[in-house]
């Protein structure tokens, strides 16, 4: 597993407002979605291409573009939708497949209460939307998911990352071989007792939309 936390000002100005708990949800969700755009960037770079020939409007150039079969980005529900756009801004050919997943708070286990993905993933590149990789049990379970279908690889792109949460994902996925990566603004220090991670930023869904 590769993790890289994206070390840029343009970053670190972006996430310290939305750490900011006067930070209202209109400009939380803005903000946000300019941050996974940053971070998308990055998440990116090894992005399936193919190579093809244009021509210019003075001769012909060769080039790359995205291979087939396309990029599949899965947000998180409900709190990765508040990242979806930030991402397909960048792949905007890319393919939209939806897992809602919740924790529950006693046992900190992932459960998943709603799929809409292809059956057979097979040779897809899938980048993970989800705003925190906090205890890692969501976000391996949807990765094991995913690599169940088919998956050729998995990024996972978040907010912020906890070490415990990373420590887990290396852990559940040791000795697969299984090509991830976490793409993240900041590893923060640890989670507290009740797993969320701190300093952190409190719960992405609830600032994102309110608490419902």
């Amino acid at each position: 597993m590769q993790t890289l936390a994206v070390d840029h000002p343009l970053v670190a100005h972006k996430l310290t407002t939305l750490r900011d708990v006067r930070t209202d949800s209109p400009t939380f969700r803005r903000l946000a979605d300019e941050l996974v755009t940053l971070l998308a960037y990055e998440a990116t770079r090894d992005v399936r291409v193919a190579d093809v020939t244009v021509r210019t409007p003075l001769v012909t150039a060769d080039g790359v573009q995205l291979a087939s079969p396309k990029p599949l980005v899965v947000p998180i529900l409900r709190a990765g939708l508040g990242m979806l756009d930030g991402m397909t801004r960048l792949l905007p050919t890319a393919e939209v497949g939806f897992l809602g997943m919740i924790r529950d708070e006693g046992s900190l286990q992932a459960q998943t209460y709603a799929t809409r993905l292809p059956d057979d993933l097979s040779g897809r590149q899938c980048y993970v939307l989800d705003p925190m990789l906090a205890t890692g049990g969501t976000l391996a379970a949807a990765i094991k998911l995913l690599f169940d279908r088919g998956a050729r690889d998995v990024t996972a792109v978040v907010l912020l990352a906890a070490p415990e949460g990373l420590a887990h994902l290396e852990e559940a996925f040791e000795g697969t071989g299984a090509p991830i990566r976490v793409v993240t603004a900041a590893i923060d220090s640890h989670l507290n007792e009740q797993g969320f991670i701190v300093p952190g930023l409190g719960d992405a869904g609830d600032r994102l939309y309110g608490v419902v």
